[in-house]
């Protein structure tokens, strides 16, 4: 039945999906089309079941239909759709993230990362007056035409080159891309352009182009220049954010950004972003300051309820603690298999998060430079003998993998059971 739902897909939307990462362009075939979700599990329209890496690429913290967070989507329907007014809801998620997490002291609620990011963008130029914005190569920021671009060949931090058709130059041309963790040229470029440049965005954990741990000392160091020279920081924890620790990387590094982005987890499953931080330059947002920003559907009230159950059972004493040291349990454990079956990938995790890199085991990876030539050649046959096996994990060598407190500890010992067994089968 996929194949048949796929070609009939490919009739009337681009590829076949909505979303060129869900494609199986990478890997080859028909995209696995799945009508059904439980916990950790996933069943596709040909009755089979498949043990979720995925987690919908991160915003499952807690699971698929996390039976608390059901019951909340189910009252809340019964309520009300959408309003377009003001609310109980979001202001109720709104106090509960102020009051929890030091880095905010206002917060607007959008519907994704994506518009998250150009709304935070646009404030920073509004906040600042001026033009550029500086993002490193490795880190992706949601698909805002001024952050689809990559480094030039000429010297870092020069004009940039768009990756993606439809973005023009004059669009790309503020934008300053330097190599993630680059220091020197970061302040090389400082010295060169600090003037212009209105805000710095990183992912404090790079998670969408592999996965890409950054040092402390790198972030202090955008915090302090960035200061220095009256730029924002700006914090893209859309993926850490909630997942990682409750204050996101923001808490883990002991770093205070200016502004921080956010989606995934704090929608409990629905569609949600925000941007948020210090309060004078958050109230530069209409309709109290002069920066203009709106949503039809923004603090949608179904989003709003399920992401405050989601975070306020997330962040119950412990449990993140629980899912980070049952993570860490499970990568020692995929890196015993990886030894014991010999096969060649690298594995780097951090929090919750994992990422297997065929044809890397012996190399360091720092940033996309790093990569192996081949990574997609060599991760397809992987993700192959994964899926054979009942493992969903994205179908892209360059995402990451998701762990939930849906992914209990008898759960894993039967994925470890099927990893080894994928092993045998890619390394042969």
């Amino acid at each position: 039945m996929t194949q048949e739902l796929f070609d009939r897909s490919a009739r009337v939307t681009p590829g076949g999906v909505h979303s060129p990462v869900r494609s199986f362009k990478g890997v080859g075939g028909a995209p696995v089309f799945f009508k059904k979700a439980q916990g950790a599990t996933l069943s596709d329209v040909d009755g089979n079941d498949y043990i979720d890496f995925c987690q919908s690429f991160g915003p499952l913290i807690l699971g698929h239909r996390d039976p608390d967070v059901e019951i909340e989507v189910h009252n809340a329907v019964g309520d009300v759709w959408t309003l377009g007014t003001a609310d109980p809801y979001s202001l109720e998620l709104a106090e509960w993230i102020v009051k929890k997490i030091d880095v905010v002291e206002r917060i607007r609620f959008v519907n994704s990362g994506t518009e998250a990011v150009m709304s935070a963008l646009r404030l920073a130029r509004g906040f600042t007056g001026r033009t550029k914005i500086v993002k490193f190569d490795g880190c992706y920021h949601g698909h805002v035409d001024s952050m689809l671009v990559k480094a030039g060949s000429g010297l870092a931090g020069g004009q940039s080159a768009s990756s993606s058709a439809g973005v023009s130059e004059n669009q790309a041309g503020d934008t300053l891309v330097l190599p993630l963790g680059d220091e020197v040229a970061l302040k090389a470029l400082f010295e060169r352009e600090g003037d212009h440049i209105a805000a710095i965005i990183v992912e404090p954990l790079p998670a969408n182009f592999g996965l890409l741990p950054l040092t402390n000392s790198f972030l202090e160091t955008l915090r302090s220049l960035s200061k220095a020279h009256g730029a924002l920081l700006i914090f893209d924890e859309v993926i850490s954010g909630f997942r990682v620790a409750l204050g996101g990387m923001a808490q883990v590094s002991n770093i205070t950004p200016d502004l921080v982005t956010y989606g995934k987890v704090i929608g409990g499953g629905f569609p949600v972003g925000a941007f948020a931080g210090r309060a004078e330059i958050m109230d530069f947002i209409a309709p109290e300051g002069p920066v203009y920003q709106a949503g039809t559907l923004s603090a949608n009230p179904i989003s709003m309820r399920a992401g405050l159950v989601t975070l306020k059972k997330a962040a119950q004493p412990g449990n993140y603690e629980l899912l980070n040291q049952r993570t860490d349990r499970f990568a020692n454990a995929l890196e015993g298999l990886i030894a014991k079956t010999g096969v060649d990938i690298k594995l780097v995790h951090s929090g919750s998060l994992l990422w297997m890199c065929p044809g890397a085991k012996d190399m360091d990876i720092h940033g996309p430079e790093d990569f192996p030539a081949d990574l997609q050649s060599r991760f397809k046959p992987f993700f192959l003998s994964l899926l054979e096996q009942g493992i969903y994990v994205a179908p892209s060598g360059y995402e990451v993998m998701f762990l939930s407190h849906a992914h209990t500890d008898e759960v894993l010992e039967e994925a470890l059971k099927k990893f080894e067994r994928a092993f045998e089968s890619f390394r042969k």
